[in-house]
């Protein structure tokens, strides 16, 4: 078995606050900006060094994402730096996950995560680093394998909105034309528990930079909520949802899984006159070109908002009957390829997940296991 060795965490690890960065100093680039609930947007700049943990300090207390390359994280966020200069990040990223920070919030109006509650925790580590390094590769495996394909998904969709941008017409027309959009169901605060079930909530919070969404980090219902629900708020394998208020307006992120989802208030739906409309609509809308413009049209009042019938209204290029007959043929199954990739990452969470703590606790013989 693994020998262990018990600490605090403050002699490991330490908390570096974020760096703010607003939206108006925000410039277009690649690099990752993080906040609490992971990527909210790209810069041209870093602040951070990669590789980087990166954990929610308010707002999304708790939550922990990696990154391999430069990055910034915005003031709502910590970024944990190692006192031993030699040490496994990697390890450290999925030892923090079996921590329950997210549950150490410490603010009872804004959700927040206390620096010194977290460097008092007191843990059971593995006292040696080759054990260390030897849990990491073997969580790493399942995480290379979903950002594979997370890559492949990312260029099959610049595929999609590449082709639609070169068979779409230059005269424009309204959304309506190809559509509309649904608005979500007004849930009643008590009918929300995060006890899980088959009926997940999906909210604002769950639309994202990444064009699938955050199906994890959402809220859930019974059963007998769940059948007094109209017909038209659930939402199906494939459907793009659109947050409609507040600092993520002009999200878009697609639906994917096996549970049941239904659509929160002020997050709305694509619904296509027909499936090849529908379609059209979807990749469109998941563009990067497209939420900066839903989020440019929402702002000018104290709380930034845009209504269904305003989207409905925006203009957009035209497609004649047979370039959308021929956009249809190419890019259904392209589609279909990228929600099914998600449907096989999060099926490789689910393993990776059940094994975290098991090998963090030393529960699992490594003597077999090579680096």
């Amino acid at each position: 078995m693994v020998e262990m060795i018990q600490k605090y965490l403050k002699d490991e690890i330490e908390l570096e606050y974020g760096k703010g960065l607003t939206r108006n100093q925000r410039r277009d680039g690649k690099i990752p900006v993080y906040g609490s609930n992971g990527i909210v947007d790209y810069n041209d700049k870093f602040y951070f060094e990669g590789p980087g943990i990166i954990i929610g300090r308010k707002g999304t207390v708790g939550s922990l994402k990696y990154e391999e390359n430069n990055f910034w994280a915005i003031d709502t966020t910590y970024v944990v730096k190692l006192k031993n200069k030699n040490e496994d990040l990697i390890f450290w990223y999925y030892f923090l996950q079996t921590l329950g920070l997210e549950r150490m919030n410490s603010h009872s109006a804004v959700p927040g995560l206390n620096r010194d509650r977290v460097y008092n925790i007191k843990i059971n580590i593995p006292k040696k680093h080759e054990d260390r390094k030897k849990f990491s590769m073997i969580l790493r495996a399942f995480d290379k394998k979903i950002e594979l394909n997370n890559k492949i998904n990312n260029n099959l969709y610049n595929f999609a909105i590449n082709y639609l941008n070169s068979v779409s017409a230059n005269d424009e027309v309204k959304v309506s034309e190809f559509g509309k959009i649904q608005g979500g169901y007004a849930f009643k605060s008590k009918d929300l528990k995060d006890e899980k079930t088959k009926n997940r909530v999906i909210k604002i919070k769950n639309l994202r930079s990444e064009i699938n969404a955050d199906i994890n980090n959402s809220q859930f219902i019974d059963d007998e909520v769940a059948l007094k629900i109209d017909k038209k708020f659930e939402l199906q394998k494939g459907d793009v949802a659109i947050a409609m208020t507040g600092a993520e307006l002009g999200k878009t992120s697609f639906i994917y899984g096996k549970d049941n989802y239904y659509l929160n208030q002020r997050v709305g739906v694509i619904k296509g006159k027909d499936a090849k409309s529908e379609l059209y609509l979807k990749i469109l809308m998941l563009s990067n070109n497209f939420q900066r413009l839903l989020n440019s049209k929402g702002y000018g009042s104290a709380q930034p908002n845009i209504s269904t019938l305003e989207i409905e209204s925006i203009m957009i290029k035209n497609i004649t009957k047979e370039n959308l007959d021929d956009f249809y043929k190419t890019i259904y199954p392209i589609y279909n390829k990228i929600v099914n990739n998600c449907e096989e990452s999060e099926a490789l969470t689910q393993i990776r997940d059940t094994l975290l703590p098991k090998l963090m606790n030393g529960e699992i013989d490594l003597d077999n296991i090579e680096n």
